[in-house]
């Protein structure tokens, strides 16, 4: 990680090294903190963050979902962003919000802890690699399962829930694959560790529905939007592992992975090998809306 200058730490800027929190903090010990991940690029008009509304948004509706009451207006978390990134004289970054219980009471019974705050940003690649990103990533079904809808609360962005990601991620890496994807509880496939998933066959794209144990993915919203913009039939309905195998193209998206095209599952050959027509064209208009190039999108846009 590049280090920064400033983080935004509960309604104020705080020198990096000083951005500290107590060893009792309650979240370090339950996991209870949400969090978002979110992109600046720079761009034809300047720097601007891709959906910055939408993932607020998500934060405060995961803190709803863990009752958890954030002590600052949206807007103000907003402007929040925007003011790191100037502060730090970021053209280009990944921004990381987190809300999480502090310290006081200890316990799972704690309620009367105060809600933190905290905004941090830095210089940030490609999370699967720029070589996976043209070329296509390796991936292993993993022995873990995604959470069940009844065992956890998988629509919150929730630090606790990433336990299973980062075992399945371990996982893959020490078998020699750059991700791993997780089935649900009932065999069908949900998501990888940080990316949602969309497979294509026959000229049909399809990607797993939201009522199904996944994160409501921000990115994965817009591409839905920009191929029913483009005629591209989309279906939001489950797929089994074997439908993966015989798809014609797989691409991972996300917040950091961006528009990742998938090229092995389990050591079988997704397609001809190689990113298809459809993961080609969606990425090169996905990195023209988020370079402010494409004016179809501009809304998405904050611009700094």
């Amino acid at each position: 990680m590049q280090k920064t200058e400033f983080i935004w730490l509960d309604g104020k800027m705080v020198k990096w090294e000083e951005a500290n929190v107590h060893i009792l903090t309650h979240a370090l010990h339950y996991g209870m903190a949400v969090f978002e991940g979110i992109r600046a690029y720079e761009g034809k008009k300047g720097t601007a963050i891709f959906r910055l509304k939408e993932h607020i948004n998500r934060l405060y509706d995961s803190a709803h979902i863990l009752m958890m009451e954030i002590p600052f207006k949206r807007e103000d978390i907003m402007e929040a962003h925007r003011e790191v990134l100037r502060v730090n004289k970021l053209k280009h970054g990944y921004m990381r919000p987190i809300a999480f219980i502090g310290d006081g009471e200890m316990g799972l019974h704690a309620v009367h802890n105060p809600i933190r705050v905290a905004i941090a940003a830095w210089p940030w690649g490609t999370y699967l690699g720029e070589e996976g990103l043209k070329k296509g990533i390796r991936c292993k079904i993993s022995s873990f399962n995604r959470h069940h809808v009844g065992s956890t609360l998988n629509k919150a962005k929730a630090a606790a829930n990433y336990v299973n990601s980062i075992m399945a991620k371990r996982e893959a890496l020490k078998g020699g694959y750059d991700e791993a994807i997780l089935l649900d509880t009932d065999g069908y496939v949900a998501e990888a560790t940080g990316e949602n998933i969309f497979i294509v066959k026959n000229g049909i794209v399809r990607t797993t529905p939201t009522g199904a144990s996944i994160l409501d993915g921000i990115t994965r919203a817009g591409l839905i939007t920009v191929f029913g913009d483009l005629k591209i039939e989309v279906r939001e309905q489950k797929f089994t592992r074997d439908e993966l195998y015989l798809a014609d193209e797989v691409f991972l998206t996300g917040t950091a992975a961006e528009i990742t095209p998938v090229r092995e599952v389990d050591d079988r050959t997704i397609g001809t090998g190689k990113p298809g027509p459809i993961t080609q064209k969606i990425q090169e208009i996905f990195f023209s809306i988020v370079k402010g190039e494409n004016e179809k999108y501009a809304s998405w846009l904050d611009v700094i």
